[in-house]
């Protein structure tokens, strides 16, 4: 029990200084929990030999809720009219955006690094997807979650990620007869 409260408070104490520095650099908090977080992971990996608890189950959990209501309140935020207004900039924006990091990490991944295709595929996924959920924490941290640029960044966002869901289902799908009816 009392390893939990540590792991508890370790993590605290992570947010806290990331929160610290993310005043003093004047940076986006989710940038310094990310770089404060693998830093800590690293430090405390190659120092001591264990992890900071990522797979604990109450961990997981609060971390899969966390992304749920942020995701959930990137969602609420994206302003249909201003979709309506803008729909060509941010299918632009967003189909790009998902296509240049897809097709290029995945070609990486399959002649340079000789991965199979699945795997290179997966790979192009994985590392072109955007976070929702962090754009638009960084948006409304820095405000521009009420400017028009914001709200058309914030639907681009939104068209990248329906790419990633239409890429993973076309790549893992099993295609049958049924697909073709669905």
């Amino acid at each position: 029990m009392h390893e939990v409260w540590g792991i508890a408070a370790l993590w605290l104490g992570l947010a806290l200084i990331a929160t610290l520095l993310s005043i003093w650099f004047r940076i986006a908090t989710a940038l310094s929990e990310i770089v404060v977080g693998t830093v800590a992971q690293l430090l405390i990996g190659a120092l001591i030999g264990r992890s900071l608890g990522a797979g604990e189950p109450w961990i997981v959990f609060l971390s899969g809720a966390g992304a749920i209501v942020l995701t959930f309140l990137a969602g609420a935020e994206l302003d249909p009219d201003v979709f309506k207004i803008k729909w060509k900039e941010a299918t632009v924006i967003g189909i790009i955006a998902f296509f240049a990091p897809f097709l290029g990490c995945a070609a990486l991944a399959y002649y340079l690094l000789g991965w199979s295709s699945q795997a290179s595929w997966l790979a192009g996924v994985a590392l072109s997807t955007t976070s929702v959920a962090v754009v638009y924490a960084v948006m409304l941290e820095l405000g521009f979650n009420k400017t028009e640029f914001g709200k058309a960044v914030l639907a681009a966002c939104f068209v990248n990620d329906l790419g990633t869901v239409v890429a993973l289902g076309m790549i893992f799908a099993p295609f049958t007869i049924k697909t073709v009816i669905f």
